[in-house]
């Protein structure tokens, strides 16, 4: 979770633009009768418009920005079918996700659902368990969850292949830089693609430069021998790094807290890492970012963590995010036995690959 969220991008959005107008119309069918219907720009993450289910039925119309991306569903859902606002008169199903429309448009939702299934019904799977199910299965689970992932992930490379001469691949920006990493976007970015202009790439084209530009300062620690501090562990009792690292195993030093959802999200693939691993010596030690102490201790029972875990519980001001200049979670170091720093920042298949490169199979 990012200590700062697209500042950059959010100042764009805020500056006056002669952006060319044109009109939306949509009918929709929707089983919610007397529920919100809500239309979102995606640039700005403010509402456009609403309009109430009646009868199954919705409909809506209004002005907006030529090529917006929008997104559209029910308040209370989470799913949204998202569609750019080229004024092409639309029928949107939001019982099952379905768009009839422009031929771009139409893509664009298939591409959505089909990268979005394998994560949505392996989730929905886990929920179906109860609880000591999925405390018996917690391994396979999190292999699961690290193969629906990396569907996801095949899904959008396909976009980004299939789709670079329109503008579909501006709906699935951040996931293919989040997890195909800032190198493969950058090569990306260099054939320039049609969709480079649009208003949401060159956002997020200026925040992933200024986010790169950290992540060099961060990898400036990489090579060198880590720097030893001291923090707290769940009884109060104080303990230096050093007493864990340094002393003849790999340890992947993470950076996380309970209250950030993609230090949640990334937990099942440190769980399944270290259930891989820790018998060939491989060590976990968990340092913290929270500031309430319950939360903490509770989302390491709740996600079983059965590593090392320290915490100064103050927040951003934790010594650590001092001594390696953290300032974005989840993160973490990846440390030799001798005690040098080899990596940073792995996460999902990387740090899976990483281990497998170190320990094998």
């Amino acid at each position: 979770m990012k200590k700062v969220m697209f500042i950059a991008a959010l100042m764009l959005a805020a500056l006056p633009t002669e952006a060319q107008q044109v009109k939306y119309t949509i009918n929709g069918i929707s089983k919610d009768n007397g529920k919100t219907v809500s239309l979102i720009d995606r640039r700005t993450n403010q509402p456009v418009n609403t309009a109430t289910v009646a009868d199954g039925k919705f409909s809506m119309s209004g002005n907006a920005d030529k090529d917006a991306l929008m997104a559209i569903g029910i308040r209370e859902n989470p799913w949204a079918t998202i569609f750019f606002n080229d004024g092409t008169p639309m029928t949107i199903n939001l019982n099952d996700s379905t768009l009839k429309g422009s031929p771009l448009n139409e893509r664009l939702t298939r591409y959505d659902v089909e990268i979005n299934a394998p994560y949505g019904n392996y989730m929905m799977k886990v929920q179906s368990m109860s609880e000591e199910e999925r405390e018996k299965k917690k391994v396979e689970l999190a292999g699961g969850l690290m193969i629906a992932v990396m569907k996801m992930m095949t899904g959008v490379e396909k976009v980004f292949k299939e789709e670079c001469e329109t503008l579909i691949p501006v709906a699935f920006i951040d996931e293919y830089q989040q997890v195909l990493g800032q190198e493969k976007f950058d090569s990306v970015i260099a054939t320039k693609p049609a969709w480079i202009n649009h208003p949401i790439a060159k956002s997020q084209v200026e925040y992933f430069a200024q986010q790169k530009a950290q992540e060099a300062k961060k990898n400036a620690y990489v090579g060198k021998q880590f720097t030893d501090l001291e923090e707290a562990d769940a009884d109060g009792k104080m303990h230096k790094l050093s007493e864990y690292v340094g002393k003849g195993k790999w340890v992947l030093v993470d950076f996380w807290a309970s209250w950030c959802g993609p230090c949640m999200q990334e937990m099942p693939n440190v769980v399944a890492a270290y259930e891989k691993y820790h018998a060939k010596g491989f060590d976990v030690v968990g340092l913290s970012f929270d500031n309430k102490k319950e939360p903490w201790l509770k989302a390491i029972a709740d996600k079983n963590l059965s590593w090392i875990h320290l915490s100064d519980l103050k927040g951003w001001k934790t010594a650590a995010s001092e001594v390696y200049g953290v300032n974005s979670i989840p993160d973490n170091l990846l440390i030799d036995p001798q005690g040098k720093i080899v990596a940073r920042g792995l996460r999902a298949q990387g740090l899976q690959n990483k281990l497998k490169e170190i320990f094998g199979e």
